[in-house]
């Protein structure tokens, strides 16, 4: 028979239950940790990657996603690369995109191309997509020049005969790793190609010639080492279409000739207008010196006049200084019509 004083439930503190629930308190969230990370640790362990637990609560507190850091350690090691974690972490904080330079890592090393993981994050961090410029690099890609993205569709040059030249050209490139880093980008490309093929085609005597052997553009261009500096190598410049445009030479001399006859024009309007002037000027001339004349013949009759009061000239010497004049005046007029009848 059981002693009454015996009971089942034993006698605690206070402060006994405090610790017991605080400690409850701790496995619980231990356990949820292990539930939440015990998938990704067992995945990483089976693929031979193994990630301690500590290494994925501390990604958690530094703000780091641990699925992306152990997923792509995981298919960087099937892939036959080793990376720590503590590299992946180092890129993911630093603003870097991880699965595209694990995924870069591995296209290069299966190509057989050298890229160590300080080259390739550096190269992410610069801006640069490392994935897509590995795949280039492998398989090289062809840019249109001029670019689909302008609004010119081809490139304009015009021969020495003045004849204007159309043409639109390929080009075939691929990524050089080693100046991915600092190397100028594909529109430099273009804009040096386009300025090639503009030098190519002015420098031919003909447009002719140029349409009889494009490929002549082809090869001065590319003998011009047009990928010193940037992040590309080109493989070839192909010219893919060449038209006949305007006659430049012709326009340009006919605008040079309407410009010369403006100017000519302009020229002989001066001279008339000048002409015109002087004209105006010789009248303004002439009449001043009638003027002159008229005042003169004036102080004439003023001194006949005196003559006559002082008594210096008489009626008589009067008349025949007016008959002088007379007979001059007749024979200036007999004289004058003599000539015209002749």
């Amino acid at each position: 028979m059981l002693n009454p004083s015996f009971s089942p439930i034993i006698a605690l503190t206070p402060l006994q239950w405090i610790l017991i629930g605080v400690g409850g308190f701790f496995v619980l969230i231990i356990g949820g940790i292990l539930m939440k990370y015990f998938s990704l640790w067992l995945q990483a362990l089976l693929s031979n990657a193994s990630v301690s637990f500590t290494s994925l609560i501390g990604m958690q507190l530094r703000k780091v996603s641990p699925n992306v850091v152990v997923i792509n350690r995981i298919t960087a090691k099937k892939a036959g690369i080793e990376l720590t974690t503590n590299q992946l972490e180092a890129h993911y904080l630093a603003g870097g995109k991880v699965p595209r330079v694990v995924q870069a890592m591995i296209a290069a090393d299966k190509a057989k191309i050298d890229l160590e993981w300080e080259n390739a994050t550096a190269i992410d961090l610069a801006g640069r997509d490392i994935l897509t410029a590995v795949q280039t690099s492998v398989d090289p890609r062809v840019i249109d020049c001029p670019s689909q993205d302008t609004n010119k569709s081809t490139i304009a040059a015009v021969a020495q005969d003045g004849i204007q030249l159309r043409a639109k050209a390929r080009v075939t490139v691929r990524t050089n790793i080693a100046r991915l880093v600092g190397g100028a980008t594909e529109e430099t490309i273009i804009a040096r190609v386009g300025e090639g093929i503009v030098s190519a085609i002015g420098s031919s005597l003909t447009h002719k010639a140029v349409l009889e052997n494009p490929d002549n553009i082809s090869k001065t261009v590319l003998a011009k080492g047009l990928d010193s500096g940037t992040a590309f190598e080109i493989l070839s410049i192909d010219i893919a279409d060449i038209d006949v445009g305007e006659n430049i030479g012709a326009k340009l001399q006919a605008d040079q000739a309407g410009a010369d006859t403006k100017r000519y024009q302009a020229e002989a309007e001066q001279r008339r207008a000048m002409a015109v002037a002087q004209e105006a000027e010789h009248q303004a001339e002439a009449q001043k010196n009638r003027a002159v004349v008229i005042l003169a013949e004036a102080d004439v009759t003023k001194a006949m006049a005196e003559a006559f009061r002082s008594g210096r000239l008489g009626v008589m010497d009067y008349y025949k200084m007016q008959n002088v004049v007379s007979d001059t005046e007749m024979r200036n007029s007999i004289a004058s019509n003599d000539g015209d009848d002749s």
